[in-house]
């Protein structure tokens, strides 16, 4: 069983924030792959289904960013996942907007929906960080992530979405520095 996590804050007009990215890429694969439909459970958005051979579980916590880890713990206790078997889909302010890069554990850099995954499972899942570039033009980091897309932008991520989801068996595989650069040379 495989656990996808899109990050992102649950309300109406943080649909379309830069923050958001993980839940567009968990709508896309929801979608792409007819996954069940959504479902409030353990504070967060559900979705089940399969994706190829692999059993696949995938969530947006309603928990908000920084309290994300609350929904990622009490789902993979009740399924029991193995951390090992989450992926987190996020964005990342040190990647150039539309690169992607996943990786296995490592540190939250800074970003507060990985900070609290890593506090209430360990930091022993994968990651696959989507590039949202940095601000422009002295704008605070924390007002430029809660900004909508631009025009540009939002087509940028309708590409990043359907790129990550016609290799998503290469990540389903957990080959991440293969799912990188496939995904980067689209």
């Amino acid at each position: 069983m495989l656990l996808f996590v899109g990050l992102g804050n649950p309300t109406q007009e943080s649909q379309n924030n830069r923050h958001n990215v993980g839940f567009k890429i968990i709508d896309s694969i929801n979608k792409t792959f007819s996954l069940s439909k959504q479902k409030p459970k353990f504070k967060g958005l559900l979705t089940t289904g399969n994706i190829g051979e692999k059993k696949v579980y995938a969530i947006k916590p309603l928990t908000f960013m920084n309290n994300s880890g609350i929904c990622i713990r009490e789902l993979i206790e009740y399924f029991k996942i193995d951390a090992e078997n989450v992926i987190v889909f996020h964005d990342d302010l040190d990647i150039e907007f539309g690169k992607i890069k996943a990786k296995f554990g490592g540190s939250s850099a800074g970003h507060n929906g990985i900070a609290s995954i890593d506090k209430f499972i360990g930091k022993d899942y994968s990651r696959v960080r989507i590039g949202i570039g940095k601000p422009k033009n002295n704008i605070d980091t924390a007002d430029y992530v809660l900004q909508n897309f631009d025009e540009d932008e939002t087509i940028g991520i309708q590409k990043i979405s359907k790129n990550i989801t016609d290799s998503i068996s290469i990540l389903v595989d957990k080959n991440l520095d293969l799912f990188s650069s496939t995904v980067n040379n689209k």
